[in-house]
């Protein structure tokens, strides 16, 4: 998450002897998922708004150049949090079917505090340093 949804953020406090994903701590993650993927749709808008009415044909080909390059950054941006955004809406899912929080590799508790600092995680801390490792040995 970056910093704005930081500042909005709210650890879970978590309670001696509670089940882990319980309905308190779903909820707390399904609003983690909800407000980030509203904040980035918000930011797809605002893309939209402004290529539409910046877009400009200027006779300078260097203010031309320049501003095709704000336009393929501001894309490339874009492509990322659309593949983000359906990271969101795999984790919602898997919320729904009561898959969230548990590795998809052993089916272990992925924990709260990795959660909370990356809500799409789908690998517990020690599946995906070996799938880290596996990917660098490939390379």
């Amino acid at each position: 998450m970056d910093s704005t949804e930081l500042s909005s953020f709210t650890p879970y406090v978590e309670k001696s002897g509670e089940e882990y994903m319980n309905d308190a701590q779903i909820a707390h993650f399904r609003a983690i998922l909800d407000n980030w993927k509203s904040e980035l749709m918000e930011e797809v808008d605002r893309t939209v708004s402004h290529m539409k009415d910046d877009a400009a044909n200027f006779p300078d080909p260097n203010d031309r150049a320049t501003q095709e390059e704000e336009f393929t950054l501001e894309l490339r941006t874009r492509d990322r949090e659309r593949k983000l955004i359906k990271k969101i809406n795999q984790s919602i899912d898997d919320i729904d079917s009561g898959d969230y929080g548990f590795c998809e590799s052993c089916g272990t508790e992925i924990g709260i505090r990795r959660l909370e600092a990356r809500p799409t995680a789908n690998l517990c801390i020690d599946c995906k340093t070996l799938a880290e490792i596996r990917e660098k040995n490939r390379v």
